[in-house]
């Protein structure tokens, strides 16, 4: 039975044939120490959805609501609140580094009750706190949500996440949280620990005449920086620097998907494979036994039975074989192993025997 192979995703960094040095700017490597985004929360309410908000077992819905309207001296109680209009929501932002007042950034919204969907719905004027509970940011808009949901008469139809949605730039920053670059020393961090890679980033600056450049460990270099240099000029310079990064031999599987991705230098040793599929079928047939008692004296031994009748076939396919030569590497093992036509499945049994036997010089990260 002929095999399609289907799902299959194999991505590879650069041709192993005609792999070159490949550079990329430091500014893409690492991040300058205490540059960070700042997360902040809070509470608030959507209102304006279609009858797919919290509901009335709800009772925090309804006493945020009362109390919203209490700013507008609207006096009502939450029992006389009947309408699946508003959804409680938890707000979630990333301030990013040096925002000044103003500057408006994303939001996400989710809901914490039992609202079927914010599609539609307007986030109210909410305050943003961050982790020492002061007001950082204002947060309202109309919401984005990728996806919907609709039910009628019993019957629910739904595309992707509904009860989670974006305002684009729907926070304004009302207070800033000073970042100040350091005077004495400039200390960078690598987006991906490696020796390697911290150890070029160190000569590369050295080249560029800064003294005084060190390899803390794998994930930090330090710069100790003359105090007459100004340090926004010396972070521009060395941003634009090149480094040819190093990478880690490594391959990740996702067996859900049927996706494998592999880099350039992930070699294989040389290495024999044979495979063959062992199919066992049972088909099982049940049949009525029921003796004909026209003629014959009755007897209590005779009756009806339930026969089953099995039929067990074992066939093996012919077997496979595959020869890679030493420094092949996994683009061509498969490539070879889709001429040959192995299922995804095939392929990533292939895969973890081959590193079991040691003929496979890199991680295997199954997700």
């Amino acid at each position: 039975m002929k095999r399609i192979l289907i799902g299959i995703v194999v991505l590879f960094s650069l041709n192993s044939a005609i792999a070159a040095v490949s550079t990329v700017r430091l500014k893409d490597l690492v991040r300058v120490q205490d540059n960070r985004e700042h997360v902040l929360i809070g509470y608030g309410l959507v209102v304006g959805l279609a009858r797919s908000g919290d509901s009335d077992r709800n009772s925090t819905t309804r006493q945020a609501l009362v109390n919203t309207l209490k700013h507008f001296n609207v006096n009502i109680n939450e029992h006389d609140l009947n309408s699946r209009n508003t959804a409680a929501v938890m707000i979630t932002a990333k301030m990013p580094p040096f925002s000044e007042v103003g500057d408006k950034f994303d939001v996400e919204v989710s809901s914490i009750g039992d609202a079927r969907s914010l599609l539609g719905g307007t986030l109210i004027l909410t305050p943003l706190y961050g982790p020492d509970n002061k007001l950082y940011a204002l947060a309202q808009g109309p919401l984005a949500t990728g996806g919907y949901t609709f039910e009628a008469n019993g019957n629910s139809f739904q595309k992707n996440h509904a009860t989670v949605g974006r305002i684009p730039k729907g926070a304004y920053l009302e207070k800033a949280i000073e970042n100040q670059l350091p005077q004495d020393k400039l200390v960078l961090i690598l987006n991906q620990p490696d020796y390697t890679t911290a150890n070029r980033i160190a000569q590369v600056i050295s080249r560029q005449g800064v003294m005084n450049v060190k390899v803390v460990h794998a994930g930090k270099v330090e710069i100790l920086v003359n105090p007459y240099t100004p340090i926004p000029n010396l972070i521009a310079n060395i941003e634009r620097l090149e480094v040819e990064p190093d990478q880690i031999a490594k391959i990740v599987i996702n067996e859900k998907t049927g996706t494998i991705v592999a880099g350039s230098n992930v070699r294989i040793g040389e290495v024999n494979i044979s495979q063959g599929n062992l199919n066992i079928r049972v088909d099982t047939e049940y049949l009525v036994s029921q003796p004909n008692f026209i003629g014959r004296n009755y007897n209590h031994n005779i009756s009806t039975e339930v026969v089953p009748q099995t039929d067990l076939k074992v066939t093996e396919d012919k077997a496979n074989f595959v020869s890679l030569p030493k420094g092949a590497t996994v683009a061509g093992l498969v490539q070879a192993l889709q001429k040959i036509h192995l299922n995804t499945r095939d392929m990533i049994t292939i895969l973890q025997a081959i590193k079991d036997a040691g003929a496979l010089n890199a991680d295997l990260v199954i997700q």
